[in-house]
Parts: structure tokens; C-alpha cells; sequence
């Protein structure tokens, strides 16, 4: 006999494509192996089943269970998992910038143990990293407290030794093992792949595999019918119930055929663990850090080697260069970016959002185009009864009736559509109908029938021609039902069913079917001689009543909130697994444009390129699996957007994985919320909108304070430059400018908490190195116009023109440079007219007043001494006044000629 074994795949992608191709091809092999698989166990009957993981219908012994369990290890799927604190807090450190800080430092260090800057890096490198790790960690520890599966342990039939008689034990589900007969009865969780070998109106819900919103009917039809259509995918096999999906209705045997990462949801599973793929900003703060670095790298020498071809002094023109590098560097900007991602994480959690990621809160606001599934997101995830029709497609209350009539009296255990029929006639019809009719006898529901009757005994209320007549009323498929009519009822009058009204009423569910309805038919017949039993042989001769027809109804707010995120310029893509028509159809209640509906299979036939033009242009994709749901996310990312993808099923994970925000909710499977950036605490797009917003305001913010930092110290880095080849002393000292800097940084702190322009939220936002170096080079050197034009102020107004006046010069430059930083704060934050047409929110301001009356003191302070400051005249202040207007009417001349010239701002 063969044991199930697992299988490890062949190297699948040369070693030059990318890892995340890698991850791509070999998910898409461990599926394709499983599938093959399974698919061969469903062809074949149970017997072989059985015995290819050489089990028996009786069961394991325990001792046979033991030993496998030893072989195959634990049904446990890979999971990811948070790494260890101490992991976590390495990884938040590792950021370009900070690397830069912490070179700076140790060089400041060497140079001088006793640097006040060594300690100022040290604090901002260390609070940028603390505040990222807890925001991450505290998430992270509140992910893993979020809903968890109910059931742990699962009905295993097994015997003592090879002679005993099979008994049922509870086990948990990692104990389960290939070659175990496990029951099934509604409510459960399948705990393996099983090859079913009884079942009894058994219905599954497979959407967390599939994404078809119905539960399916499955049974063990294979051995009894073999020309039945075979499949190769294991989701549609009639006789195969797949880990991760769970029991609606009926009752079942099955043996177990693979376990743990042989499963086919493990072998999804098995390559989503590891190195997450670089999302949008990743790319966009290693472009912007890279930037800021080669601008560093090229100012500092130019700085170092005039500073000492002019003063002579190496050593000096050294310790300033450093000054400058760090004065060049936005080193508040790793902390800046933590506190704005921790605020919008905070502001998130308001609204029932948990932020696993922090990076994913800018990716939310940069997110342009979202794919999502229809379950639960745009639809109720409910099953409920949205028509009943007569043969001509016109409401009728008499199908509702008899529909009415099958669910309430079958005894078995109802599925969704019976519960939705009952929920449409309401509790008040229990009553009557309990008084009119009494139960006689069902057939019930089977796979190979796909229809259940009850029949009823009715009294003269009914209209029956006197008392204890029995009527049976049939439900089921339209097919199975149609072949048994022979009549149907046309306003009130029974009419023999002819082959041209058998066509119309055909098309009639056709047309229902195709508005994405699932309909079953209704039929009656008078039985003319009662008896007690009733056999499958007595459906026969029925009359056609009607429809009823049912679907997954669309969400009262799905409509608003699609609009609402289509006016933010996010385009909504629908990626299911459920099938075209019931997608088209809710999509269009929804209000998207459906065009032509994809079907998975479909993309696998295209290569890269094509996918990128066909999801380009496609809003709906139906019947896809998790692979190809995957390939559209890349192809999109490829073509150049910001893709979030929001789903909660196993055939979810891997796109939520590769897409640079993945959005799941907290009654999702495990796997979907470990592959997940972002969990929502209620299914609900309304919330997402409210992220997608405060994401834009905290990338806002981010960008910001870049722009404002990078354009101002390149302003004064290009000013030191000038100063350095014509003053014959040094413009500013080290300490100086450290000083500066630090005042100024800690006055953006409260960047955070700024407001943003209504206009600026409209659209999506993503990182621009080009634009950001634009915006430095363009915007900098206008305070480096003022910068000169102080120093010509101070040489020739104040003569502060020669080294025993240096001091006067410096101090004086100091002022002017740390309230044009700060005061063009306001004139950069926004494109409007500051304080007229946009003000900045109260921290904000506070801050500014607080650095503008800091730096006004410090030259009278008694920390003056020790820093290099004397006290200035007051001749001074009313030049410092015309230098700072005329600076901020420049900067916002410049700034509207700007927005005109390249139509961007922040």
C-alpha cells in the first residue's frame, strides 16, 4: 500500500528572477501538485482512497495513529508569526537614515567624546526606533488576540487493536492523521483534506476557499456514478471536503487523504512565511533616504575643502564639514515618520481598525486602485429570499406558500435557503400553517436527486376536496424538477406542460440565473389515493407552481462607500472565486460598471504583459483561485499603481501578501490575518474610506516635514557655502548650528497632528524622489537670497566684518536663519495663502511661537556664553522684520509660479 507522503517541489524560477517571483511560481507549483492529486483520490472510488494511506472504513487503531503522527508531525499548517520582541526591535532600527545619524554620531564621537550633538543623534535615532517598535509590537500582540477558530477538536473514528469494534473520539485537530475516518455534522470545521465515503444532505461552505458565497452540496457520487464530469480542481470535486471550509448542513464519513502542508490549503500555506515583498513604501523611503544621502554626499566635501583651502585650518574645516552633513541631514525625519504613522495608527483604532503594520498606513493613502472579494464586503454574507415567481416570471404569493410550506415541514436539518424562504414568510405564518396541515411522510434530499419533498395532509381551508387529503410538495434543482412536471399552474388553471411552455419556463430561471440569482422550482401534486409512506418512485407527475430565487443580498452603504472611495480616485476591482453571473450582478447593484466579466482560467493562457493590459481594463474578475488572485495583484503593482487588497480566505492570502496593503477583517481565517497589514474590526468599506483618509494625512504630513526640512538646510547648507569663500571666519559655529537644528526639529514634532488641505485629499499620494530634489533645489536657495542678504546686513550695517566681531555676525545669522526655517513652515504646509486661506492646527502654531521665542532668547540667555552668542542691538530687529517679509513674499510668489510650472505642491 502507498502511504500519502509529503512532496517537496523541484526548483521552480532560475536563480535571477526576484525572490518575490520565486514565492510566486513556487505557490502556484505546490497548488497545481495538490490539486493533481486530490483530483486523482476524487476520480477513483472510496475503496482506492482508502486504500492509497492504507486505512480501513473502521478506522486507525491507536497505535497505527501514534506512529503516524510521528511520521507526518502535527496538522498544523506554516503560519507566519510574530518574530521575538528583541527581533522586532532590531528591525525597527533598520532604516537608511538612521544608519546615516548613527555614522554621524560615532564620527562626532571620535572627534569629540564631550559633543552635546553625539547625545542629541543618540536621543532622536533611539526614540524613532522605540516608537516604532511599541506601535508595532502593542498591534502586532492585539492581531493575535483577535478572533480565533471555535473548534479545536474534531469526531475521529478509531479502534483499539486490529479485532475491536470502531469507536468515535474527540481529538484535536493537530492530531489529526492521513488514513483517519473522520464524522462530520453541521457546524464543523473540516480538519484535513478527506475523500468523503458517506454523506447525507450534506452542504459545505467553501468560501473561504473558493469565494462562492452558497454552500455547496457534496456527496460520495463517484464510486456510484463514475461518468460523472471530473474535474481538476479540487474546490468543485463532489467528493472532497478541503481543510479550512466548514459544514452548513447534513452529516458525513470521510477519510483524511492529507494533512498539515499536504492539504491544498497548505500548500498555499507553505509559501507565505518569510521575507514580506517591498511594498510602496518601502520603495518610496529608500528613494527619498537616497536622495537626501547623495545630496550630503556631494555638499559636505565641497564644504570641507573650501572651508579648509580658505581658513587653513583642517581640523576646524573638518568638524564643520561634520556640522553641515548633519545640518544637510532631516534628522528628525525617521522620527517624524514614526510619530505621523503611530498618530494615524491611534486615529485608525478610533474607528475599528488595527494597524499591524505601520508602513501600511501610508500605502492605505497612496492605495489607487482596491481589489477586493464580494462576500462580506460588498454583499451581507447572508443567504436570503429575494423573489418568488410564477411560471411567467411575475411575483406570485402562492410560491412563496408552498416553498413555505417544504421548509417548515422537512425534519432534517435546513440549509440556507430553506432558512431564508421561512425568514420571508415570517413567524406569523407558523401558526396557521401548523393549524392547517399535518406531516405524513418526506423524501428527503440527495445529491444524485438535488430535490426533497415533504408531503402534507391538508383540511377543506386549503381548498382540498375534504379532509385529509395529502398534497406533496417538491423543491430542488430546476432540471431535476422540470423532468417530473407534467403540468403547470398558469393564473389559477393547471395547463399541461407542453414542450414549447417547458422551453418558456426554462427561460424564465435562465434569465434569474443569469441576473446572478441561485433558483430552485417548486412543484405540487395531489395524491389521489393517501397512504402513510412515500417513496422517491411518488415524485412523479408533478405540477410546476413556480421560483424561488435567492442571493448574498448587497450591503444598504456598499453603494455609498464605493462612490465615496471613487471620488478619493480609488478604483474598486472585484476579485472573486464566486462565479461570473453573481458577481456581475451584485457588482452592478452596487453601482460598477461590470463591462466584461475575466474569468480566472482565462489569465493563465497570458503572459506578464498581457495580464497588465487586461487588468488594466477589467473591473471584475470571477472564478479565480488564490494564485491568479495573486498574478492580478502583481500585474496591477507592475503597471504602476498602489494596490491594497481586502479579503478574509484562505484563497485570499497570497494576494494579501504580495499587495502593498492587504485589509482583512477579524472573523477571517488565521492565514488572511497573518498575511494582513490591516485588520477591520467590522467588514464594513465605510471604515476603509476613513483609513484611506488618514493615511493621506499622515503621508501629507511625512512629505511635509521633508520638504520643508530638506529645502530649508539646503538653503543654509548653499549659504555656508557662499559665506565660507568670501568670510574670513566661520559664518556659524558647529554648535550653532546643532543648536539651530535641534530647536527647529523639535518645533515638527507637532507635525503630526497638522491639518491637511481638503483639495490635497482628494486623490492618492505617493513618494516622488524626483519631485522632492525639484522642490529642494528650486525652493532652498530663496532663503539662501535672505541668508546673503543678512550677511551683508551684519558686515556692513552692524561691521560685524572681522573675527573679533564674528560672534555678532554669527548670532545674528543664527536668528535670521532659525525664524525664516520656522516661519516658512506656514508657507510651505499648504498651497493656499497661509493664515488667510489655510492655517495650521493649534500644536502647530504653539510650537512655532515656542522656537521663534526660543531662538529670539538664546542670545540673551546665560547659555549664551557657552554656545558662542552676544546679546544683539535693537537696530537689529526691525531689518530682521524686512528680511523675514520680503522672504515669505517670495517664497509664496515662488510657490504660485511653481504650482503653475509643475501642477504639484507637496
Amino acid at each position: 500500500m502507498t502511504m500519502l507522503t509529503p512532496r517537496t517541489p523541484a526548483k521552480l524560477a532560475p536563480p535571477g528572477r526576484s525572490r518575490r517571483e520565486r514565492r510566486a511560481a513556487e505557490l502556484e507549483s505546490r497548488t497545481r501538485l495538490v490539486g493533481e492529486r486530490l483530483a486523482a483520490i476524487s476520480a477513483g472510488p472510496g475503496v482506492r482512497a482508502l486504500q492509497s494511506v492504507d486505512a480501513s472504513p473502521s478506522g486507525l487503531t491507536h497505535a497505527e495513529a501514534a506512529l503516524r503522527l510521528e511520521r507526518h508531525g502535527a496538522n498544523v499548517v506554516a503560519q507566519e508569526r510574530a518574530p521575538r520582541w528583541y527581533v522586532q526591535l532590531a528591525k525597527a532600527f533598520r532604516n537608511p537614515f538612521i544608519a546615516v545619524l548613527a555614522f554621524l554620531a560615532a564620527v562626532m564621537y571620535w572627534q569629540d567624546p564631550a559633543d552635546p550633538g553625539v547625545v542629541i543623534l543618540s536621543v532622536m535615532v533611539g526614540i524613532s526606533g522605540l516608537l516604532r517598535f511599541w506601535q508595532e509590537y502593542r498591534s502586532g500582540r492585539a492581531a493575535d488576540a483577535l478572533g480565533q477558530l471555535v473548534t479545536t477538536t474534531c469526531a475521529v473514528q478509531r479502534r483499539a487493536g486490529s479485532g475491536s469494534a470502531p469507536t468515535t473520539f474527540e481529538v484535536p485537530m493537530d492530531q489529526v492523521v492521513p488514513g483517519d475516518v473522520v464524522k462530520l455534522a453541521a457546524g464543523d470545521l473540516i480538519p484535513a483534506d478527506l475523500r468523503l465515503l458517506t454523506a447525507k444532505d450534506l452542504m459545505i461552505s467553501q468560501a473561504a476557499l473558493s469565494g462562492e458565497s452558497l454552500p455547496v452540496a457534496k456527496a460520495d457520487t463517484r464510486a456510484q456514478d463514475p461518468g460523472q464530469r471530473a474535474t481538476t480542481d479540487p474546490v468543485e470535486a463532489d467528493n472532497l471536503a478541503l481543510m479550512g471550509t466548514s459544514v452548513t448542513s447534513g452529516t458525513a464519513t470521510g477519510v483524511v487523504v492529507a494533512t498539515a502542508g499536504d492539504t491544498y490549503f497548505g500548500s498555499m500555506a507553505g509559501s507565505l512565511v518569510g521575507e514580506r515583498p517591498q511594498t510602496n513604501f518601502d520603495t518610496g523611503v529608500r528613494k527619498v533616504s537616497f536622495l537626501l544621502i547623495r545630496f550630503m554626499l556631494v555638499m559636505v566635501p565641497v564644504v570641507f575643502m573650501i572651508n579648509g583651502l580658505t581658513k587653513g585650518d583642517w581640523d576646524e574645516a573638518f568638524l564643520f564639514g561634520i556640522a553641515v552633513a548633519v545640518g544637510l541631514t532631516p534628522e528628525m525625519l525617521p522620527m517624524v515618520v514614526s510619530a505621523n504613522l503611530a498618530r494615524g495608527a491611534v486615529a485608525m483604532a478610533e474607528h475599528k481598525v488595527v494597524v499591524k503594520r505601520l508602513n501600511a498606513i501610508q500605502n492605505l493613502g497612496a492605495m489607487d486602485v482596491l481589489c477586493t472579494d464580494k462576500t462580506g464586503t460588498l454583499t451581507e454574507d447572508r443567504i436570503v429570499l429575494d423573489r418568488y415567481l410564477d411560471v411567467h416570471g411575475n411575483e406570485d404569493g402562492e410560491v412563496l406558500e408552498y416553498g413555505y410550506l417544504n421548509a417548515h415541514f422537512q425534519t432534517g436539518l435546513r440549509n440556507l435557503m430553506d432558512q431564508a424562504v421561512i425568514d420571508r414568510a415570517g413567524e406569523a405564518e407558523e401558526v396557521v400553517v401548523d393549524a392547517r396541515f399535518s406531516m405524513v411522510d418526506e423524501i428527503p434530499f440527495d445529491f444524485a436527486r438535488r430535490r426533497m419533498s415533504v408531503v402534507l395532509a391538508r383540511n377543506t381551508l386549503m381548498g382540498g376536496s375534504g379532509p385529509g387529503e395529502h398534497v406533496m410538495i417538491t423543491k430542488g434543482a430546476v432540471e431535476e424538477v422540470l423532468d417530473l412536471c407534467t403540468h403547470m399552474t398558469d393564473r389559477g388553471e393547471t395547463v399541461e406542460l407542453t414542450e414549447q411552455l417547458r422551453w418558456h419556463v426554462t427561460r424564465i430561471a435562465e434569465d434569474n440565473n443569469r441576473r446572478g440569482l441561485r433558483v430552485l422550482a417548486v412543484a405540487t401534486r395531489t395524491v389521489d389515493t393517501p397512504r402513510d409512506a412515500y417513496s422517491v418512485a411518488d415524485e412523479d407527475g408533478l405540477t410546476l407552481v413556480g421560483f424561488l430565487a435567492f442571493l448574498d443580498p448587497p450591503k444598504a452603504d456598499a453603494a455609498r462607500a464605493l462612490e465615496a472611495l471613487a471620488d478619493k480616485g480609488v478604483a474598486v476591482k472585484v476579485v472573486t472565486g464566486d462565479n461570473d453571473l453573481v458577481a456581475a450582478r451584485v457588482c452592478s447593484d452596487v453601482g460598477i460598471a461590470v463591462g466584461t466579466v475575466v474569468l480566472g482560467p482565462e489569465t493563465d493562457a497570458l503572459d506578464d504583459t498581457e495580464l497588465r493590459a487586461l487588468a488594466a481594463r477589467t473591473t471584475v474578475f470571477a472564478k479565480v483561485n488564490p494564485v491568479q488572485k495573486a498574478r492580478i495583484v502583481r500585474a496591477l503593482q507592475a503597471d504602476g499603481h498602489t494596490v491594497g487588497f481586502l479579503g478574509d480566505g484562505i484563497n485570499d492570502a497570497a494576494a494579501l501578501r504580495d499587495a502593498d496593503v492587504g485589509i482583512s477583517v477579524d472573523t477571517a481565517v488565521d492565514i488572511a490575518k497573518e498575511s494582513a497589514d490591516i485588520i477591520l474590526l467590522e467588514k464594513d468599506l465605510t471604515v476603509l474610506e476613513q483609513g484611506v483618509l488618514q493615511g493621506r494625512t499622515t503621508f501629507g504630513n511625512t512629505i511635509k516635514y521633508i520638504k520643508m526640512t530638506a529645502s530649508s538646510n539646503f538653503g543654509n547648507v548653499f549659504s555656508v557655502l557662499v559665506a565660507s569663500a568670501f568670510i574670513p571666519f566661520q559664518p556659524m559655529l558647529a554648535i550653532m548650528l546643532l543648536v539651530q537644528n535641534l530647536v527647529y526639529d523639535i518645533a515638527q514634532l507637532a507635525t503630526p497632528w497638522d491639518r491637511m488641505d481638503e483639495e490635497y485629499l482628494r486623490r492618492p499620494r505617493n513618494w516622488d524622489a524626483k519631485g522632492i530634489g525639484r522642490f529642494m533645489v528650486t525652493i532652498g536657495p530663496i532663503s539662501s537670497i535672505f541668508d546673503i542678504a543678512m550677511f551683508l546686513i551684519m558686515w556692513h550695517v552692524f561691521a560685524a566684518n572681522s573675527e573679533a566681531s564674528q560672534s555678532l555676525f554669527q548670532s545674528g545669522w543664527f536668528i535670521e536663519g532659525l525664524l525664516s526655517q520656522t516661519l516658512i513652515v506656514h508657507m510651505i504646509r499648504t498651497r493656499k495663502i497661509p493664515f488667510i486661506q489655510s492655517r495650521a492646527s493649534w500644536p502647530v502654531m504653539v510650537m512655532t511661537v515656542l522656537a521663534v521665542l526660543t531662538g529670539l532668547w538664546l542670545p540673551f540667555s546665560p547659555l549664551a556664553p557657552s554656545l558662542g552668542f552676544v546679546a544683539l542691538p535693537a537696530s537689529y530687529f526691525p531689518w530682521l522684520i524686512g528680511v523675514l517679509l520680503a522672504y515669505c513674499t517670495l517664497t509664496q510668489l515662488v510657490k504660485t509660479w511653481y504650482i503653475r510650472r509643475f501642477g504639484t505642491w507637496l
